[in-house]
């Protein structure tokens, strides 16, 4: 009896484990081939083997490092992280976190912030390369030779080309064939390729290329396209990312995308403003969009040292641990949570089908017509087009912060309303540049014009992170990254469909005419407008 009490005080002084010192101490009170002492011998043996793997992990983790880790303390975390978590590659560092307890917070909501400066990266590119227009069309590709005028001309269209046929392309790929297999090779090199190719664009900037517009043309059409691929990629696998995230996240990215769009449309009021030349204001241009992805890269390697960050991956390696070792669960294919996530998927598609259908090209050359407007012409295309769009775009992003209306059953109903605002701001004072318009304007007022505007940022921002975030949801918790990278193929694919879908409207109001009797239709020359 004082034997097994013993043991059992034995038991409770090594936190519930016969650790081999305790099982000494009590051994030698059991006879040798008794139940007690086989059982004892069984239980040296495991602690030794454990022990044993334990000096066999820390070896080879040594062996793999060559060095002790540097120890960080980063100003977000209130301890410093184990040495065992520093280095990532090939490391299962999750497994402390227990599902039973209280996740942790996001401090000072850093996370959040980290993926809208993420969602600021996916979109700097494009915004960048339509915002210095100027620069390429009157700098760069001005040319007396009328056989390259062409290049000045339809230079945005070819932008537009160039840029989203390759980012439709590798979304969709990049579901399918994942490079290297993790979100870190692939976030990794989509940026460093960014980078390089925005160092090339400065550099290009700096030469007199006035010899050989021709080939800076092809040049640049070139870079655009190799920085679309990657930018493709980098889009699609921060939506990845997100998706392993709380609702919201998902949310924080598309609220990114919405700030650079509002970030490059103030530096283009500010250039207007100031009258800078149009050389440097481009490489400014450039230059910032560097350091945006820049810190982009570096923040990608700071989530990690999150708490919050790491507690949400072990949450998702172990659904997917889960997934993988339920033999009775079949491994669900890719066509399954396409049909799944289908209905928001088409709800990400028709949104950004409808906004870029008319933005930017029927509002930037929809027409100051009253002469008592409040916003002069000079300013005219950049407030009401791009900031107008742009903010509310933004504000609009915000509000799923504060409700999430309608479910996402519901959520077709408005997004399928808002094909009205297409004939809407084709019905306004919408003059294509060189064309003549022969369709009648029903709209004849530039502050429902504006008015309009408001309405499609606002419509825009909202529903479409509604929709991104309810994309995720849809699936199994372990397929989520799966359908948040279909959300962003949709979110592309609908881009490119609504920059194609701009030549209709083109075409409509030179082509189309019609009559309403007993009603006069109002045709007003633009008012100093600025092409």
């Amino acid at each position: 009896m004082e034997a097994d009490l013993w043991v059992i005080e034995t038991r409770l002084a090594v936190s519930g484990d016969l650790r081999i010192l305790g099982i000494r101490k009590v051994k030698r009170f059991y006879p040798e081939g008794t139940w007690m002492d086989i059982r004892i011998r069984e239980v040296m043996e495991e602690a030794e083997e454990e022990e044993e793997e334990a000096e066999e992990e820390g070896e080879r983790k040594n062996r793999s490092w060559g060095v002790e880790p540097v120890r960080l303390t980063p100003s977000w975390e209130s301890t410093n992280v184990p040495s065992e978590e520093l280095n990532f590659k090939g490391l299962n560092t999750f497994e402390n976190f227990e599902m039973g307890v209280d996740p942790p917070k996001d401090r000072y909501r850093l996370v959040f912030l980290t993926l809208v400066l993420h969602g600021v990266g996916t979109l700097m590119p494009w915004n960048m390369f339509i915002t210095a227009k100027n620069y390429f069309v009157e700098y760069k590709l001005a040319t007396a030779d009328e056989d390259l005028n062409t290049y000045a001309t339809n230079f945005l269209p070819y932008i537009g080309y160039a840029s989203q046929i390759p980012n439709v392309i590798f979304n969709w790929l990049n579901i399918f064939i994942q490079m290297g297999g993790n979100l870190t090779t692939r976030i990794v090199w989509s940026i460093l390729v960014e980078v390089v190719v925005f160092v090339v664009t400065v550099v290009l900037a700096m030469v007199d290329s006035s010899d050989w517009p021709g080939v800076f043309f092809w040049i640049t059409i070139a870079s655009v396209v190799i920085l679309n691929v990657a930018n493709g990629i980098y889009q699609n696998t921060v939506y990845g990312m997100a998706a392993r995230l709380p609702f919201s996240y998902t949310g924080a990215v598309v609220l990114g995308s919405n700030i650079s769009g509002t970030f490059t449309a103030i530096i283009n009021i500010m250039a207007i403003a100031m009258a800078p030349n149009t050389r440097t204001s481009a490489i400014y241009y450039f230059i910032t969009a560097l350091f945006v992805l820049l810190a982009c890269f570096d923040t990608y390697f700071a989530l990690p040292l999150n708490r919050f960050f790491r507690y949400h991956e072990a949450m998702h390696d172990r659904a997917k641990k889960s997934s993988k070792n339920d033999r009775r669960k079949p491994r669900t294919p890719y066509w399954h949570i396409f049909k799944s996530a289908f209905p928001q998927l088409f709800n990400v598609f028709m949104v950004f089908f409808v906004t870029l259908a008319v933005f930017p090209a029927v509002l930037a050359d929809t027409c100051r017509t009253e002469e008592n407007f409040p916003i002069t012409p000079k300013y005219y295309q950049a407030v009401t087009c791009f900031l107008t769009f742009n903010m509310f775009a933004m504000l609009g992003n915000m509000l799923p912060a504060l409700f999430t209306w309608p479910s996402p059953r519901f959520l077709c109903v408005p997004v399928l309303l808002r094909l009205f605002l297409i004939p809407a701001f084709v019905l306004c004072h919408f003059y294509p540049v060189k064309a003549v318009r022969i369709m009648p304007v029903l709209i004849d007022s530039d502050w429902a014009y504006w008015a309009l505007s408001v309405v499609l940022g606002v419509t825009s921002g909202y529903y479409s992170s509604l929709a991104m975030m309810y994309c995720p949801r849809t699936v199994e918790p372990e397929h989520a990254p799966v359908a948040g990278m279909m959300g962003a193929a949709s979110l592309i694919t609908g881009i490119f469909s609504g920059i194609v879908f701009q030549i209709v409207c083109t075409y409509a109001v030179t082509n189309i005419s019609f009559e309403i009797p007993g009603y006069e239709f109002p045709f007003r020359n633009c008012t100093n407008r600025m092409t």
